[in-house]
C-alpha cells in the first residue's frame, strides 16, 4: 500500500481560474504534488487537498 502525505490549500474567491491553475500547476511541477479533492465552496473560495507519495529508501547494508 502506497503512503502519502497530504496538503491543504485554501485558495481566496477573488483569485482568478487562470491564477488558481497556475498556483496548483507550480506545486504540481516543482514538488510533485497531485491533485486529491477539489471543493468550491458557495462563497466561491476554493479548498484543494494535494497529494504526493512518500518514497521510502530501503537500507541495503
Amino acid at each position: 500500500m502506497a503512503n502519502y502525505e497530504f496538503r491543504q490549500l485554501d485558495i481566496p474567491r477573488g483569485t482568478s481560474r487562470i491564477d488558481a491553475c497556475r498556483i496548483l500547476t507550480d506545486h504540481a511541477e516543482y514538488g510533485y504534488w497531485e491533485l486529491d479533492r477539489l471543493l468550491l465552496r458557495g462563497d466561491g473560495s476554493r479548498r484543494v487537498v494535494l497529494r504526493r507519495r512518500i518514497i521510502r529508501q530501503v537500507r541495503t547494508m
